[in-house]
């Protein structure tokens, strides 16, 4: 599917700034960010098209039973998938695609296309993502506290599931931004044979 462009995969739990990075690197490198599908009802300020593409459950059902996404999970009692089209004529066209997806998702990714590369970012500790997730003053505590845990589970999943190729620990952001462009403008040299 990959004929010259490079598929990437951030992922990193909340709070961490993967979005961030993930946008920097866009834009530094001229990517093309995936925008999800889901079922999850639009929020003030979502864009169709931008933020996500929006459908029913039953189109969603099809249009993975259909083979049309490249991955898909459940969350919170919502689907959410990566419509496969975008991906394929943006690598075609020998391009960076990028994909923010969580672990369960990049896993299912690198299974069909290997030759992704992934970037897990990591907080420096768990008491800065609580800090960083705090900060963000959009959950309760206890809505902060289930996404801690998550995290956790979710950074042991990512160093023992073997998908990722590197790892960023975003701790002053600047370095990793810096980083996160360095390490993936070598992925797509090597890729690209320059």
């Amino acid at each position: 599917m990959a004929d010259k462009g490079l598929l990437l995969i951030i992922s990193g739990p909340s709070g961490v700034g993967k979005t961030t990075i993930a946008r920097h690197v866009e834009k530094q490198l001229d990517g093309t960010f995936s925008i999800s599908m889901t079922t999850r009802p639009k929020s003030v300020g979502d864009q169709e098209g931008v933020d996500y593409y929006f459908v029913d459950q039953p189109r969603f059902v099809e249009l993975r039973n259909a083979g049309k996404l490249l991955e898909w999970a459940q969350v919170f009692g919502n689907l959410y998938g990566t419509p496969k089209q975008p991906v394929v004529d943006t690598l075609s066209q020998g391009r960076l695609m990028i994909l923010e997806i969580d672990v369960q998702g990049a896993i299912k990714v690198k299974g069909c296309l290997p030759d992704a590369y992934a970037v897990f970012i990591k907080p420096p500790s768990d008491q800065e993502l609580l800090r960083r997730l705090r900060g963000r003053r959009r959950d309760d505590e206890s809505t902060i506290q289930r996404r801690s845990v998550e995290a956790r589970a979710e950074m042991a999943r990512a160093d023992s599931c073997g998908v990722y190729d590197a790892f960023i620990v975003n701790d002053i952001l600047e370095q990793s931004l810096d980083e996160a462009v360095l390490l993936v403008d070598a992925a797509v040299s090597i890729r690209s044979g320059s």
